[in-house]
């Protein structure tokens, strides 16, 4: 079919596409002020696969140490994640040891970390990498080491000497919903007043929603990213549920999301033992369309090729770390197939087709262009580019087209509509 009314809808065309350059432009709520995280973090975290193991006798190759630690840091080096974007290597609960020091500041536990946190964030430095750490806004962390509860302004300058770049801060064990959001504070003002450089991930909401909604506006302007759900497992069920929490609120966080601040669905568990092939696709593909920050966890010493490659796909990546910096939303859910959307740089979309069928094989679904990217994802037309599960070239298509996919069971199809 020829394109014989371009000419004459020129005008409205153009129009049409300064309407959503004006759109997707406006700037979101007022974000933490310390330059940080303008697109999701990207990088490693120990909890998932290696949780609060410290028996380095019986297992000292997947005990919380330092050569853990140094041992990631050479692979992410080294295997080409530091190349793509994994930038943050974090230590998660379990570091610590179990007292304070004499001058009340918190420390490594020696025998684990016998260079201490600044002589492990030395050597991650050398390798390019940055360094995060683990500390709990209670009494104690959720592990029962330490918290910083009434130490806020003496940990955020120890982090900040021991050349620290990231803190994730939990909720445990805070006596009060007073204390917990005083102390989210406190820590993001104390982190700044460091003159350190310091990413600050927050748990703020996750401990919130039990007592009562979060104030997303807020916590914007004190966090770079913050978890808002239950941890992540190395599950279908649990990737599900974070997928169906993150849809049922969307319309009180995907507005607030943007540069220097994110909703944080939690770790990657691809390259582990939990998820079939597509299932692994599809977390891939939806922390990309949800701007989410990308923290691995896994073993990157025994990961297969094939996890290792949908890790490093550089086109999903540019999808999750695209400037523009609008979060991805569920557009629609209908007989088991979900199609979730997200706005790009360049007028370009992000749609994602999720089949949540568990039992059959591949399904068909066809969808209508114009429905998507509200209206103006293909005006008057787009090429469309499948990205997951493998890459392929689907070709030129117009506004009244259709689009015919087929989705594995639990499955996900990852496509880009690139304006033409």
């Amino acid at each position: 079919m020829k394109l014989k009314s371009r000419v004459p809808q020129s005008g409205f065309l153009l129009a049409l596409r300064f309407l959503a350059l004006v759109l997707w432009s406006v700037p979101g709520a007022r974000t933490l002020d310390n330059g940080l995280a303008m697109t999701p973090t990207m990088g490693w975290l120990h909890w998932e696969r290696f949780m609060c193991n410290t028996d380095c006798q019986e297992e000292p190759d997947s005990c919380i140490s330092e050569k853990l630690f140094m041992q990631m840091a050479e692979l992410m080096e080294s295997d080409g994640w530091k190349d793509v974007g994994y930038e943050y290597l974090c230590i998660d609960d379990c570091w610590m040891a179990p007292k304070r020091d004499s001058k009340g500041r918190l420390q490594a536990d020696p025998k684990r970390f016998p260079s201490g946190i600044r002589g492990l964030a030395d050597y991650v430095h050398s390798k390019g990498l940055k360094l995060g750490i683990y500390a709990d806004v209670g009494n104690k962390t959720c592990a029962g080491f330490p918290g910083s509860f009434g130490h806020y302004d003496i940990d955020a300058k120890t982090f900040a000497d021991w050349g620290v770049d990231l803190l994730k801060f939990d909720g445990c064990y805070c006596d009060s919903v007073e204390h917990l959001e005083k102390g989210y504070k406190h820590m993001s003002l104390a982190l700044n007043r460091t003159g350190r450089s310091i990413v600050y991930s927050c748990e703020w909401p996750l401990y919130m929603w039990p007592f009562r909604k979060p104030n997303y506006t807020e916590i914007r302007q004190y966090c770079n990213h913050w978890r808002n759900f239950e941890d992540v497992y190395d599950s279908w069920q649990s990737v599900k549920s974070i997928l169906a929490w993150t849809s049922s609120n969307q319309k009180r966080i995907v507005d607030v999301a943007g540069p220097g601040g994110w909703n944080d669905p939690d770790m990657l568990v691809i390259g582990n033992f939990g998820l079939s092939w597509d299932q692994q696709v599809t977390q891939m593909a939806l922390w990309a369309i949800m701007a989410a920050p990308l923290l691995m966890s896994n073993d990157l010493r025994h990961i297969s090729p094939q996890a290792k490659a949908l890790l490093q796909n550089k086109d999903v990546i540019a999808i999750n770390q695209d400037p523009l910096g609008k979060q991805g939303y569920r557009l629609r859910k209908e007989d088991n197939i979900e199609v979730w959307e997200r706005p790009l740089s360049d007028l370009a979309w992000a749609v994602a087709m999720v089949n949540l069928q568990e039992i059959g094989g591949p399904r068909f679904h066809t969808i209508s262009i114009a429905s998507l990217g509200q209206g103006l994802a293909c005006i008057p037309d787009c090429v469309i580019t499948q990205l997951l599960p493998e890459k392929r070239e689907l070709g030129f298509y117009q506004w009244t087209s259709d689009l015919k996919t087929k989705i594995n069971p639990t499955g996900t199809v990852l496509l880009q509509l690139a304006a033409t």
